[in-house]
């Protein structure tokens, strides 16, 4: 895990801009820093920076960029199966590090991108030929790692933040205030939709895609893989249940591949529980959870957790919801986002990385992903039962469980209605529910309809793929990066496997919930493994807090803070804020996007100049 800036183009990064850009790298990168540079032709120059967090082979010798001539590799990730990957690379050359870095290179130099589909893990790279001044850029599948990009007149720059971009292009660059609207209004969901970052011409690279930069210029973006669903209509719950567990246990073991010890992030449901169970049980791992502790009823997790540390015999640390400075910590982390935190429970999970790291820890594992493979929304159930309706053997009991236990839980109004995707299969207003409402908050008007990729026909599976690469994942893939970066911390994710998930999307959807649980193939792939208490839970857990959990509203002087002038009352009504501020007891919906607005309003104010 590092931080890596570029360019390619006619007018190379001056040495003061490269200096900025490094002095902004180094908590991405605290262990080493590197600088490379090439003129392929007259008006051919690339730039390569790199900072390092050393993880895998911690020798000097795998510092980066990385070159083996012709070759120059600068990557920020890990490749978790480059054990099994060196005899595939193995030449007359031996191997001089112990890293992935090098056995990357030398696939990319001996199979070009085509060697990516034998690659497993997670990345942003720039690859180099100094023969041709061919620069290849390319990112994980699933997006873990990140790579913006910003064309100028006469190249282009990218870099694991944007602030890398704006040093190393000596550029002020402006704020998207289109994208500022779209995430107030409508949540962190629709971030992803249009390609648009929160700052003017600053795109990012697609997952799962290459870009080529030629000596006659910059192509198109290329996919090197493709999310499909392909149903084995043949397979059986067992079967599923058994692929899973294997895939899974596999995705744990590599990704516990380091020279350096792991933390796990721990949450009371199965899907945290479920990866450091496997590390501890199937591979002898000496494991230490981390969770944060919220005594907010409707987040509370803390009795799940504590049984499966007993149980388990693990070691955990809780960590107590820390109220104080709550505004000045939000305010540092907008500014080193780059762009507003997403969720509050992005904060919560800066708080938990925090102490992964004071605890020594510079690995951290999340069980990012598995409702995305699995299903585990409350909506998913509704899907699950329009996808039986017309099968009364099947979808009669399923209704029954669907009321016994899932509809006392769901809060979201418009999720009440059994057959609301039998009468309405189209109809995806529960996503936005609340935007109408939130846009009456405005100076101007604002709206943008919900739009869903067409990735398959089955209406469960593509509403879980838009998630997975247009919704849920891209949003906590950001945040977590940022989150764990800030605190030189790497975050990996063994869900955001690509045998697990190519698996997973071929599983029949009959075969996705069971007696009213979502996740059923999941939970059942870690019976015996998971205490069967946190598995049969039906409750979906997480890490969360309400806004005014963080907030004292009767202090004055946090009222004043909220209300004094700034440029988000450019956007949004302050008498608005101000009666919602005053709300004795306000629901979700208020705490939502009063959280929204006070993260925008910390974009605008720190970065937005």
């Amino acid at each position: 895990m590092c931080g890596i800036a570029g360019y390619v183009g006619s007018a190379p990064p001056s040495a003061a801009h490269v200096e900025q850009c490094l002095a902004r790298m180094g908590r991405r990168g605290p262990d080493a820093t590197g600088v490379y540079r090439h003129q392929s032709a007259p008006d051919r120059h690339v730039c390569l920076v790199h900072s390092r967090l050393a993880i895998i082979d911690l020798d000097p010798r795998s510092n980066q960029p990385f070159r083996q001539a012709p070759h120059v590799l600068a990557l920020n990730g890990e490749i978790y199966n480059f054990v099994e990957l060196r005899d595939r690379v193995d030449s007359a050359e031996p191997l001089r590090t112990n890293s992935d870095t090098e056995v990357l290179l030398r696939l990319l130099a001996a199979e070009g991108i085509a060697g990516l589909d034998a690659a497993e893990g997670m990345w942003a790279f720039a690859f180099y030929d100094e023969r041709d001044g061919t620069v290849v850029l390319s990112r994980d599948r699933f997006g873990e790692k990140p790579l913006y990009l910003l064309r100028t007149a006469d190249g282009l720059y990218f870099g694991s933040e944007v602030k890398f971009l704006a040093a190393l292009a000596g550029l002020t660059l402006r704020p998207n205030r289109t994208q500022l609207l779209r995430y107030m209004i409508n949540g962190y969901r629709s971030l992803y939709k249009t390609g648009e970052t929160f700052w003017e011409g600053v795109t990012e690279l697609r997952t799962g895609h290459v870009l080529r930069c030629r000596a006659d210029g910059i192509g198109a973006q290329e996919p090197y893989w493709r999310p499909t669903y392909r149903p084995d209509e043949a397979m059986s719950f067992a079967q599923a249940v058994e692929g899973t567990r294997e895939r899974l246990v596999r995705a744990v073991e590599i990704r516990l591949r380091a020279d350096l010890p792991l933390a796990f992030c721990q949450s009371g449901g199965v899907d945290s529980n479920g990866l450091i169970s496997i590390a501890r049980k199937v591979f002898d791992y000496e494991v230490h959870g981390f969770t944060i502790v919220n005594t907010h009823q409707r987040y509370a997790e803390q009795d799940m957790v504590d049984l499966a540390v007993e149980r388990q015999g693990l070691r955990h640390t809780a960590i107590p919801l820390e109220t104080g400075d709550f505004l000045g910590r939000l305010r540092k982390l907008v500014r080193y986002h780059d762009a507003p935190v997403y969720t509050v429970s992005s904060y919560t999970h800066w708080l938990l990385m925090q102490a992964v790291a004071e605890h020594g820890y510079k690995i951290v594992c999340s069980g990012t992903g598995a409702d995305e493979i699995f299903t585990g929304y409350y909506d998913h159930h509704l899907f699950y039962l329009a996808a039986l309706h017309g099968r009364p053997a099947d979808h009669g009991p399923a209704l029954d469980n669907w009321r016994t236990h899932i509809r006392p839980l769901t809060q979201n109004r418009l999720l009440t209605d059994p057959d609301r995707f039998v009468t309405s299969p189209g109809d995806r207003s529960h996503l936005y529910m609340d935007a109408a409402l939130f846009a009456k908050k405005l100076v101007q008007p604002f709206h943008e309809d919900f739009t869903e990729h067409p990735y398959c026909a089955d209406p469960l599976r593509n509403r879980m793929l838009n998630e997975m690469f247009a919704e849920t994942i891209p949003a906590p893939m950001h945040d977590e990066d940022l989150n764990a970066m800030y605190w030189s911390v790497e975050n990996r994710s063994p869900y955001l496997d690509r045998a697990l998930f190519e698996f997973g999307y071929t599983i029949p959807t009959r075969h996705l919930i069971k007696d009213g649980k979502a996740k059923a193939v999941l939970r059942e792939a870690l019976r015996g493994i998971v205490p069967d208490e946190v598995i049969d839970n039906r409750r979906k857990m997480g890490f969360n807090a309400p806004l005014f959990d963080l907030l004292d509203m009767k202090d004055a002087s946090t009222r004043q803070q909220l209300l004094d002038d700034s440029p988000i009352f450019d956007l949004v009504e302050k008498n608005e804020i101000e009666r919602m501020l005053a709300l004795p007891d306000p629901d979700h919906a208020t705490n939502l996007f009063l959280f929204y607005v006070l993260s925008a309003r910390f974009f605008l104010e720190e970065l937005g100049r």
